[in-house]
């Protein structure tokens, strides 16, 4: 399929940005340009927002509650991670997506705020995610949500983290998980993928230099093969973990990561739908005020989360 139109109109509108020199820009310099989202209207409608502070055991993170209109006394709880290469992105950014997604599954949505590369490197923001979902799960009824029916989401870098949260509360023996949404997930190092060479020359909003740059932020270096809770595509053992939605763009370099990784937690068990998003480009569950066609994907998204709580 051709390139959505209403993409390529925002496509349009982001060619008359200025470029951004990758050899010389700072992490603080990017966040200034690209941590203000536009406003295309009001919001989409829940019914309460919370910010909390969440209390760790060496720092505190604030995070960001949504529960939707008829979620009952006890809803089921999705911790949300936002995208934006582990180094820019907030909150606020993924507010309206947040709300988006709450009101498709029916269930409370948790964002959290955890803290960037390359001032807290990897494994730092990854020990902040799984905190939180730890966090949340102790504090459910202060939240009043339901700690029995829990699951971790994410997009981009947010999605990487999801999944190696996922592996994470496997592998420790943190809380059960009912679902996991990956939203086109950051699951390897490998930028000769064809997805790469067909979609990361800068046309399509992310490049592979700009993935490269994002991974040096959070690893030190994008060299090593594996890095255990970091390329999750190369994790050894992928058995035993929560099923899972991934959601993939065709225009997107990261296209083929997210399918391989799909196809990885199928072939070792796990129950997995994947779909790639025709016409569409990294980034566009966020994308869905200026993208309407990227709303039917929350649907999707959201009919699987409230599937998995039943």
């Amino acid at each position: 399929m051709t390139l959505n139109p209403q993409v390529e109109a925002l496509l349009g509108y982001f060619a008359q940005m200025p470029p951004v020199d990758l050899n010389t820009v700072t992490a603080a310099q990017m966040r200034a340009a690209s941590d203000n989202p536009m406003q295309m209207g009001p919001p989409p409608a829940v019914a309460s927002v919370h910010d909390v502070t969440m209390d760790l055991p060496t720092h505190t993170l604030p995070a960001r509650l949504y529960i939707p209109e008829g979620a009952g006394a006890k809803p089921p709880l999705v911790v949300y991670y936002h995208g934006g290469g582990w180094v820019i992105g907030t909150i606020e950014t993924h507010d309206g997506t947040c709300r988006a997604l709450a009101n498709a599954s029916g269930a409370a949505v948790l964002s959290v705020g955890y803290r960037l590369a390359p001032e807290v490197a990897f494994p730092g923001p990854l020990d902040d995610c799984f905190d939180a979902l730890l966090w949340a799960h102790a504090h459910a009824a202060t939240l009043g949500i339901d700690a029995a029916r829990l699951a971790v989401a994410g997009d981009s870098a947010g999605g990487n983290l999801a999944a190696a949260v996922a592996i994470r509360a496997r592998d420790t023996g943190g809380p059960a998980l009912r679902h996991q949404l990956l939203i086109y997930p950051v699951t390897d190092t490998d930028f000769s993928r064809a997805s790469y060479v067909e979609n990361g020359g800068g046309n399509y909003f992310l490049s592979t230099a700009m993935m490269q740059w994002f991974w040096n932020q959070y690893l030190g270096n994008t060299t090593r093969a594996h890095v255990e809770g970091a390329t999750v595509l190369n994790t050894a053992d992928l058995a035993g973990l929560p099923p899972a939605s991934v959601y993939v763009a065709q225009y997107d370099p990261l296209r083929d990561e997210g399918v391989a990784y799909a196809e990885a937690l199928k072939q070792a068990g796990n129950t997995v739908t994947c779909e790639v998003a025709p016409g569409m480009i990294h980034g566009f569950f966020s994308m869905f005020e200026a993208v309407p066609d990227a709303g039917v994907y929350i649907d999707k998204a959201g009919a699987q989360l409230k599937a998995a709580f039943a």
